[in-house]
């Protein structure tokens, strides 16, 4: 076998190597690490707009609980009707933790007793759905979207199990002029 040729070869073998690395190395950060969602839905105006695209950390809830106020993606609940167009994947922002009791008083959701801040929805949104105070069970979260009057969530499908959450919407990436923490 020639030079040129075995040069050649250990060449292909070098490329070969480097694309298949990296296609391991984004399979593995996409797994475990972030990963990007569409938002598909007005359920999180003004908050996330249909065709945003967010990262959402997948290790977050790894290395510490989930607070009131995350921005999370979780499975999409099995008691949540949906066709084959319905995303599998569900963003919603977290408004009661384990022991947590809601309940909406005039239009304002109260967090055990007390009404929350939520500098997140539009002027005069008003929330309802709870009129009957809920205690949020272990190891589930309560979520609701920032546009309430359209927004399938635990007010329709219950509490959420940790367990099913894929993890924190921590930045708004798509378009560029949206670019935002969150």
């Amino acid at each position: 076998m020639s030079t040129n040729r075995t040069a050649g070869l250990r060449n292909l073998a070098e490329w070969v190597a480097i694309v298949v690395g990296a296609i391991v190395v984004a399979l593995l950060v996409k797994t475990f690490l972030v990963q990007a969602f569409r938002i598909p839905s007005a359920s999180m105006e003004d908050t996330l707009l249909i065709g945003d695209r967010v990262m959402v950390n997948k290790l977050s809830y790894r290395l510490h609980d989930v607070n009131p106020g995350d921005v999370i993606v979780f499975d999409r609940p099995e008691g949540l009707p949906g066709g084959a167009q319905e995303p599998e994947d569900l963003i919603k922002r977290v408004i009661g933790l384990p022991g947590d009791t809601l309940q909406t008083v005039d239009g304002k959701v109260l967090r055990n007793g007390e009404p929350l801040d939520e500098p997140y929805l539009k002027p005069g949104s008003t929330t309802t759905g709870i009129e009957q105070p809920v205690t949020i069970p272990a190891d589930t979260v309560w979520v609701m979207g920032d546009n309430r009057n359209n927004s399938s969530d635990s007010r329709v499908f219950g509490p959420v199990s940790q367990t099913s959450i894929v993890g924190r919407a921590f930045v708004i990436m798509w378009p560029p002029s949206q670019f935002s923490g969150l």
